[in-house]
């Protein structure tokens, strides 16, 4: 047995961490306890501002990000994360209870990020999770 058939790629094992951010703090614990019984690791905060410190502190898997949120909105947020850890940018899939909003349909289409409506079917944000997390992997293959 080669040192390969005994570990098999890391990649896989690797827990996946999630940011979080939305001011409904109801929603953010069941969408935590759901993902995390997924075997996800995942940061919740309220808001933009304390959305930054953990990325500047963390490099995460995926960001899940409310439109709508007191002191920075989530279009603010991106757009900082972009800037700072344009890596980052790509990790994104944003929430919104205000699907009909000319701005944030303008904003989500402009950036060509994943958008999905509240109230959020768990099958949908999973499925979109596991897109972004194959993208990332099909990305650091490539420049291996």
């Amino acid at each position: 047995m080669n040192s390969e058939e005994l570990c098999p790629e890391s990649n896989e094992l690797e827990i996946k961490s999630i940011l979080l951010l939305d001011d409904d703090l109801e929603l953010a614990d069941t969408l935590k306890a759901l993902l995390e019984s997924r075997n996800y690791l995942v940061t919740t905060v309220k808001n933009g501002i304390e959305g930054l410190r953990e990325v500047m502190a963390l490099d995460f898997d995926v960001i899940i990000c409310d439109m709508k949120m007191p002191a920075m909105a989530g279009d603010m947020f991106y757009l900082a994360v972009k800037r700072t850890k344009p890596d980052l940018a790509s990790r994104f899939i944003f929430v919104t209870g205000y699907a009909d909003d000319p701005e944030i349909e303008k904003f989500t289409a402009e950036m060509g990020v994943t958008t999905l409506v509240k109230p959020i079917v768990i099958d949908e944000l999973v499925g979109a999770i596991g897109l972004i997390l194959q993208s990332s992997q099909n990305l650091s293959k490539t420049e291996l």
